[in-house]
C-alpha cells in the first residue's frame, strides 16, 4: 500500500472520514499543505510523523474537516427543539432540559437551539447545551461569539437584530445566549466519549453520519441511544433518516425536521412484526399547486401512513396534498413512497419548483445524492430565487468537494438576499 493510502487510512481510523464520500483530492490537498508547513518532501516520512505524533494527526484532522454551517440552518428542527422543550418543562416545571449539539462546527449550531429556545419562552435557568467538535478551530471561533455574514444566510434574520450586536463588519453574540452553551473538544470515535455523561433530552447529530461508513454508522448510533433519556428526541441531516430507522428508533412525524426517538416497549413488538401496506396512488384530476406552507407545527402528532387521496376537501389543491403526503412519507423513511408522490403531483399538475425541492430533499435523504443535485438544479431553473435549494445545493456541492460550484450557489443567494433587503449593509 502507497504511503499516501495509508495516510488516508490513518485519518479514516481517527476520525472515521470515509474518502469515498469527500473525495481523494481532498485528502491529498490537507496532505501536502502539511508536508510543506513541516518541510517534508517524502511521503513515508510524514507518515512516521503522523503515526508517532498525536499533535500532527490533530493538525490534518484541523485540515480535513471543513465547517459548512449557518445559523437556523434547517430550521425545522431548532424551532421542533423549542417547541417541544417547552412543552417538556411544562409537564414537569422543576426539570431541567439537556441538550448535546454534535458536532458542532463554529457554533451556529447550538447558539441558534438557544435563541429559539428564548424566543419560545423557556428561561435561561431551565437549559443547558453542551456543544462537542473535534476541530479545536472551530471551538475557538464559537467561544468568540463573533461572525460574518456567510454564518447568516435566508431571509429571516430578526434574530441578528435580537441577539448581535454589530461589530467591525461583523456580528457579535449576546453574553446571554454564550452563557447556555458550554463547548468542548472530543471525538465521537474514542473509546471513552462521553462514558460517564448524564442522558439528554435533545441531541442534535447532524450530516456527519454520512461520512462514516456503515459498520461506524451502527457504532456511532449506538452511541447516541446511550446518551438519549428515554423519552429523548435525536435529529439527524436530511440524508441520515435512513440511518436511524431500527427496531430501537422510530420518525417523530415532524415535518422536515429529520427527528427520531425511541420506540416504547410495545412499539418495539409491532415493530417486529408489522409491514407497512402498499401506497394505492389513484388517478387525479390535474389543479393549480398552492403555496407550500413554511413549517409545520414541530408538536403535531403524525399518523404512520395516512389514507390515500380519493376525495380532497373543497378548496384544497390536489397537488398541495400529494407533497404534504410526501413529506409525511419521507420523514418516516419512506423515500421510495415521498418520491412517487412528488412524481405523480408533477404529472398532474407539471414541473413545480416546490415539487422538486422536495424530491431533491427526499433524494438527499435516501442517499442519492446525484439525483438530489439533479431537483435542485430543476428548481433554481424553475424559480431562480428559490433559497432554500440554492442552499441546499450549496451544501450539497461543498460535501462532495465542489468547493467553487458551492460558492457560486451561496453567492447567488446572497444576491437574492440584498435584492430583498436594498437597505442592508454589505455585511448584512
Amino acid at each position: 500500500m502507497k504511503a499516501l493510502e495509508r495516510i488516508a487510512d490513518t485519518l479514516k481510523g481517527a476520525m472515521g472520514l470515509d474518502m469515498a464520500t469527500v473525495g481523494q483530492s481532498l485528502i491529498d490537498r490537507v496532505v501536502r499543505e502539511r508536508m510543506a508547513a513541516l518541510q517534508i518532501e517524502d511521503d513515508e516520512l510524514y507518515l512516521a510523523e503522523l503515526i508517532n505524533s498525536a499533535a500532527e494527526l490533530q493538525c490534518l484532522i484541523e485540515l480535513a474537516v471543513v465547517p459548512e454551517t449557518w445559523f437556523f440552518r434547517d430550521r425545522e428542527a431548532m424551532l421542533a427543539v423549542a417547541r417541544l422543550a417547552r412543552e417538556k418543562l411544562a409537564a414537569m416545571p422543576a426539570g431541567r432540559i439537556r441538550i448535546l449539539s454534535l458536532p458542532c462546527s463554529t457554533g451556529e449550531e447550538p447558539y441558534s437551539l438557544a435563541m429559539a429556545l428564548f424566543d419560545a419562552g423557556v428561561p435561561a435557568s431551565m437549559f443547558q447545551i453542551d456543544a462537542v467538535d473535534i476541530r479545536t478551530r472551530s471551538l475557538e471561533i464559537a467561544a468568540d461569539g463573533v461572525y460574518g455574514r456567510n454564518s447568516f444566510r435566508g431571509r429571516e434574520l430578526d434574530f441578528r437584530d435580537a441577539y448581535f450586536t454589530p461589530q467591525d463588519g461583523d456580528w457579535r453574540i449576546d453574553e446571554r445566549v454564550k452563557e447556555r452553551v458550554r463547548f468542548s473538544a472530543g471525538n465521537i470515535l474514542t473509546p471513552d466519549f462521553m462514558r460517564h455523561s448524564e442522558p439528554y433530552d435533545f441531541i442534535l447529530c447532524r450530516n456527519v453520519l454520512i461520512y462514516f461508513e456503515r459498520e461506524v454508522q451502527l457504532q456511532v448510533v449506538a452511541l447516541l441511544e446511550r446518551l438519549m433519556k428515554d423519552d429523548a428526541f435525536i435529529f439527524v441531516g436530511p440524508a441520515e433518516g435512513g440511518i436511524m430507522l431500527s427496531p430501537r428508533m422510530v420518525s417523530a412525524g415532524i415535518a422536515l425536521a429529520f427527528g427520531f426517538r425511541k420506540r416504547l416497549p410495545e412499539e418495539r413488538q409491532a415493530a417486529a412484526t408489522a409491514s407497512l401496506p402498499p401506497l394505492k396512488l389513484t388517478p387525479l384530476p390535474a389543479a393549480n399547486l398552492a403555496p407550500m406552507p413554511r413549517a409545520v407545527s414541530a408538536g403535531a402528532a403524525r399518523p404512520a401512513i395516512a389514507p390515500a387521496v380519493n376525495h380532497p376537501a373543497p378548496g384544497v389543491h390536489v397537488p398541495q396534498l400529494l407533497l404534504e403526503r410526501a413529506r409525511q412519507l419521507a420523514d418516516q423513511g419512506e423515500f421510495s413512497r415521498a418520491a412517487e408522490l412528488c412524481e405523480q403531483a408533477v404529472r398532474e399538475q407539471g414541473p413545480s419548483a416546490d415539487a422538486f425541492y422536495l424530491m431533491g430533499l427526499i433524494h438527499d435523504a435516501g442517499g442519492d445524492t446525484g439525483a438530489a443535485q439533479r431537483c435542485y438544479r430543476k428548481a433554481v431553473y424553475l424559480q431562480p430565487a428559490h433559497h432554500e435549494a440554492l442552499l441546499h445545493l450549496a451544501a450539497l456541492l461543498q460535501a462532495q468537494g465542489d468547493a467553487a460550484g458551492a460558492q457560486t450557489m451561496r453567492q447567488r443567494s446572497e444576491r437574492i438576499e440584498k435584492s430583498a433587503n436594498p437597505g442592508e449593509s454589505a455585511h448584512g
